[in-house]
């Protein structure tokens, strides 16, 4: 009868509890160890998070730090093991006894990545950051084009229905947009940002960062991880990260948990906006949210878009030849700087002449204006425009 009375108790707790946040409550977990701040700010971190979203309950796991007895607790034992505390963690996920948690390390199966999210200076509103852990894919490029896929999943995750989308300008930019572009035209809903400089476009510069100009910012991971840490801690110098989301919740084909990362050196407000962040989604069902983007996006063409990315130009053996040079007055834009050259020498193939330049939006084929229109023709064949 006792242990009848106490299962009762906790429903009828539980009831109550979703009768003052207005909804389910989330249960997310937070490991308790590993922060360079130390284990008070992981805890204050967690009471923030409670504090400011009624209907979040965080619970910590990892040895119990005193004082802070008003927060829920899966207790390890007494030692800064993060393996164990990593251990209890998946535990508590696979058993459903958190539907989320938040961590400082994870070591994630390739295929698998974080979508970032911080506050952008100049006009004060959020952006995602895609990725920032983590790798989408071991080639960069087909990352990237699945890291955009991600992105847009995280931001419907958080209620908006059509994320503008931008690539930021790092090698391999140009063709990650031709692959988002071909998807875009068979039918998957890619929603382009524009630059907030005068010549706009998708493919975006530092200055769209700072002003927010789209919702998913794409890059690849490594360029993604160093703009969330520039991100959160600008204004501290670098040893506490005071702004933004953390490095945000985990997606990938298949993957069911929502686990996301914060940096060892992520403060309180961090942790708190973090543990939220991975509530919201949580309760969205992002896992799902994820396979259906990846439905249409396959329905779209995504396995040919990525295998055309992996494949090499075939050379022909022979010895290409350059044409003699001319006047070259006129630029073709929007060419990867990893294809530049092989571009060049498709042109010459053709009897055009070339050459290769790097402009101060990245690279350019130079061309004389004669031969622009036959040039530009001769690149799409081939297809390096």
């Amino acid at each position: 009868m006792s242990e009848l009375k106490r299962v009762v108790g906790e429903i009828l707790s539980e009831i109550l509890e979703e009768a003052k946040s207005g909804g389910p409550s989330r249960r997310i977990g937070l490991m308790a160890r590993g922060s360079e701040l130390g284990p008070d700010e992981m805890a204050m971190g967690a009471r923030l998070a409670q504090r400011e979203n009624p209907g979040l309950k965080v619970v910590m796991i990892g040895p119990r730090t005193p004082g802070y007895e008003d927060l829920d607790w899966i207790e390890t034992e007494e030692t800064d093991c993060e393996a164990r505390i990593a251990e209890a963690m998946e535990k508590a996920l696979i058993e459903k006894r958190i539907d989320g948690a938040v961590a400082l390390h994870y070591p994630f199966p390739i295929g698998v990545t974080t979508i970032g999210r911080v506050v952008t200076p100049g006009r004060g509103r959020d952006m995602l950051v895609a990725s920032t852990t983590g790798s989408s894919s071991a080639q960069r490029t087909e990352a990237m084009v699945m890291n955009a896929i991600y992105g847009i999943a995280v931001a419907k995750a958080l209620g908006k229905e059509a994320p503008t989308v931008g690539i930021l300008n790092v090698e391999g930019a140009q063709t990650v947009f031709r692959a988002l572009s071909s998807l875009r035209e068979n039918g998957y809903p890619v929603t382009y940002g524009q630059s907030v400089r005068k010549d706009g476009g998708a493919v975006l510069r530092g200055n769209d960062l700072l002003a927010g100009a789209v919702d998913v910012c794409v890059t690849d991971t490594l360029t993604g991880n160093v703009l969330m840490k520039l991100f959160s801690s600008f204004t501290t110098g670098g040893t506490y990260e005071s702004t933004g989301w953390g490095y945000g919740p985990s997606v990938g084909e298949g993957w069911p948990h929502v686990i996301s990362i914060i940096s060892r050196a992520s403060g309180a407000p961090v942790i708190a906006n973090a543990l939220a962040f991975t509530g919201a989604v949580a309760a969205s069902g992002l896992p799902s949210l994820v396979q259906k983007e990846l439905k249409a996006a396959r329905e779209a063409g995504l396995e040919n878009v990525l295998q055309g990315m992996r494949k090499k130009p075939l050379a022909d053996g022979g010895t290409i030849t350059r044409p003699a040079a001319e006047p070259t007055d006129e630029e073709i834009h929007g060419i990867d700087v990893l294809n530049i050259e092989e571009a060049v020498q498709e042109l010459w193939k053709a009897g055009i002449y070339a050459e290769s330049a790097m402009g101060c939006t990245g690279p350019v084929v130079k061309i004389s204006v004669k031969n622009l229109e036959k040039a530009e023709n001769c690149l799409k064949h081939a297809g390096y425009l």
